[in-house]
């Protein structure tokens, strides 16, 4: 099981994330850690030709080798899943839009959570990102 330090090595030494045919998607670029359990969740990979953009990746199913993380998805996956603002805070919603790109099943962050009105808007919590 990964956790935060695990990959907040991995950001400070200037790790990249891998995908799973073994190409390089781009660099670690921030880790989002659930607000309840301070579990890592997502990742994002810097990608583009002068690293301008960023994309979430699910830390699930990920493993570490060597100074990288490398991802049970390929380049292609991760460069079409859905933009979202990098902006210190992902929203159920958000998730929920990023898990179901990413094919995670039914799981989506309301599901994960047990929320039974999935047209509930009220506070239910999200993700935070840690690190640099």
């Amino acid at each position: 099981m990964l956790t935060r330090e695990n990959i907040e090595e991995l950001l400070r030494k200037g790790g990249n994330i891998v995908g799973s045919d073994g190409g390089k998607i781009g660099s670690i670029g921030q880790l989002y850690a659930d607000d309840d359990t301070g579990e890592p969740t997502w990742v994002t990979v810097t990608t583009g030709l002068f690293g301008t953009s960023q994309s979430f990746v699910p830390v699930e199913g990920a493993r570490i080798d060597g100074g990288d993380l490398v991802v049970p998805y390929t380049k292609d996956q991760v460069k079409d899943a859905p933009r979202v603002d990098t902006d210190g805070h992902l929203e159920p919603e958000e998730e929920d839009r990023l898990y179901t790109h990413y094919e995670r099943g039914a799981r989506t962050y309301s599901e994960a959570r047990g929320d039974s009105d999935p047209g509930d808007t009220g506070n239910r919590g999200g993700l935070r990102k840690y690190g640099a």
